[in-house]
């Protein structure tokens, strides 16, 4: 046991995503990588043997000797643990639940069709989610011999091209054949540059960033029951850390139980921490119940039916991002249909804010946007220019149903429901969970707390001047509003008198406007002086008609009526500052 314990010491784990188009070769590419097959590596599920596909994180490792640039580690061992990634799109879910500890993405292109839709797609998970990656393109055993090397080269500069501005740029690329002939090949075919890439990979190997600290939580890919022991759920923990005896929760199932025993790579241990493969061993659970999803502290994981997240286009999207708009959005280990409401700090408040990145401030006013602001969105109503774009915008999210997800955790939201064989990437924005509704009333508990607003203008048009101090208006406001609730409201006239609004003046939407001020003389001479009583008629037409012509050819006085209402105050007050 203690030789065991300490063998499990000795070895350092190193999580490699293995991501690419669907029948890029990843599951080959794994398979000649692998030695040691945990448990749910290759595609234990039926259908997917079936179509040659694979359906579900699968997990298998070999090790070798510690590179020299990890030997001051004191570790002595080296183990690459392939998380092979599904690549189509219903399971993108799978590859960002993942995402927080693969610790280098291995990207596998099909050398005879370079970049595909969902290869895309990976970039664009890794370069939220990762921060190494080396380009594989695999299959050159299809190439005709005598073009292979050319070919080779060509792709290379290709993806070298494509690469050029993502986080990735320089990257290393190297070609395999992982498994010549193809699917049906005889096993007897030697994969080619395999040994290469093993070399490859140790020299990109780091010392991973691993945090014990915090709650813990563990993403379970496969779960069995051996007879007489109890049942085994083993997956890869995403955060904290678990010793023997502790208690861990099934959210799914609201059930607790108690760790019995632990193994990592078939060797007992007695502790294990972010990043590492895991084996818990638990009594009287029936493992049919779970085949996959999260185990963690208890209550350490919220159930939420709306949520507050930053916000980031990913620049690949093609289209808008608008208000209202539904997503399928992806948080921890699930994905849900939501709707979104995206805003920011109003301009010029946040020109010199640095926002805070693990929390959100609910003792603020934001700004209320129809869609995401970028440099070409040209919101009308929004900011122009790239110093009025909000340097952080943030989006409300209503799930259609609640979700269960550690707190802070990666959002990623997008249109699953395009075409795959578009050829576009359908990952729309990502962020990080800020804050989330638990009440299943959010909308009288959670919301009203959120100062979101939008700027109203309404415009009407001095109808007369009534005496030096007042005006009678009209068309601002429909004949059945009721003009009591906008008593007290301040207006400006577009010759520049500000005024407060008094009271409605007879039946038909007019109203009544004091002027403190007074009435300048050229804005009386512009409204034609129209306090006097018309002269009547028989006295001549000519003067009435002269009076009226010049009125008419004079511009119309507006008045400008502007106020802000925040969109979940449930009184839908108006508020001037």
């Amino acid at each position: 046991m203690a030789a065991a314990m300490a063998a499990v010491g000795v070895t350092l784990n190193f999580n490699v995503g293995v991501l690419g188009h669907i029948d890029s070769g990843k599951t080959s590419l794994a398979k000649a990588l692998s030695t040691t097959a945990s448990t749910a590596a290759f595609d234990k599920n039926p259908q997917s043997r079936e179509r040659g596909i694979t359906l579900d994180l699968g997990f298998s490792s070999f090790t070798v000797p510690l590179p020299e640039h990890l030997s001051h580690t004191g570790y002595k061992r080296l183990q690459f643990t392939l998380v092979d990634c599904p690549g189509h799109a219903s399971l993108i879910r799978t590859i960002i639940g993942g995402a927080q500890i693969i610790d280098l993405m291995m990207l596998v292109i099909d050398v005879t069709k370079g970049m595909q839709t969902q290869s895309a797609e990976c970039l664009v998970i890794g370069q939220i989610a990762c921060n190494k990656m080396v380009v594989v393109l695999n299959k050159t055993d299809l190439l005709p011999e005598n073009k292979r090397q050319a070919a080779i080269e060509r792709m290379t500069k290709k993806m070298q091209k494509t690469l050029e501005n993502t986080k990735f740029h320089g990257c290393p690329i190297i070609s395999v054949a992982a498994k010549p002939g193809g699917p049906e090949a005889p096993e007897s075919e030697t994969a080619q540059g395999i040994s290469e890439l093993i070399e490859l990979l140790k020299s990109q190997a780091y010392l991973p960033r691993r945090d014990p600290s915090g709650p813990f939580l563990m993403a379970v890919d496969h779960c069995f029951s051996i007879k007489g022991q109890g049942t085994v759920m083993t997956g890869t923990i995403l955060s904290g850390s678990v010793s023997l005896n502790d208690n861990v929760e099934i959210p799914a199932l609201k059930v607790s139980k108690k760790v019995k025993s632990m193994q990592m790579f078939h060797q007992p241990v007695s502790s294990a921490m972010q990043g590492d493969r895991l084996g818990i061993c638990v009594t009287q659970f029936d493992p049919k119940l779970l085949e996959r999803g999260l185990v963690c502290t208890p209550d350490s994981l919220h159930t939420i039916h709306a949520a507050i997240i930053s916000v980031n286009k990913i620049p690949y999207f093609k289209g808008s991002l608008h208000t209202k708009a539904k997503f399928h959005i992806t948080l921890g280990h699930e994905t849900v249909m939501g709707k979104v409401m995206f805003f920011s700090v109003p301009p010029p408040l946040h020109i010199n804010q640095e926002e805070p990145t693990d929390h959100f401030d609910f003792g603020k006013e934001y700004l209320y946007q129809d869609s995401y602001i970028t440099k070409d969105s040209g919101n009308a109503d929004g900011p122009q220019g790239d110093e009025l774009l909000p340097k952080e915008q943030w989006a409300l999210l209503e799930f259609e149903r609640p979700v269960t997800c550690p707190k802070l955790c990666l959002v990623i939201g997008s249109k699953l429901d395009t075409d795959i064989h578009s050829n576009t990437c359908r990952l729309a924005f990502h962020g990080v969970l800020l804050e989330g509704a638990e009440d299943k009333n959010y909308s009288e508990t959670f919301l009203p707390k959120l100062k979101v607003f939008k700027m109203k203008h309404k415009e009407g048009q001095v109808e007369r001047v009534n005496d030096d101090y007042s005006v009678i208006g009209r068309s601002l406001f429909k004949k059945e509003t009721n003009i009591q609730l906008f008593v007290g409201l301040k207006v400006k006239l577009s010759t520049g008198e500000e005024g407060t609004i008094e009271g409605s003046f007879g039946q038909s939407g007019k109203f009544k406007i004091r002027i403190p001020n007074g009435l300048k003389p050229e804005t009386k001479q512009a409204l034609g002086g129209s306090s006097k009583k018309k002269t009547k008629a028989s006295k001549g037409d000519t003067e009435s008609t002269k009076e009226e012509e010049s009125r008419a050819d004079s511009q119309p006085v507006l008045i400008i009526l502007a106020f802000k209402r925040y969109v979940f105050d449930p009184q839908k007050k108006m508020v001037q500052s």
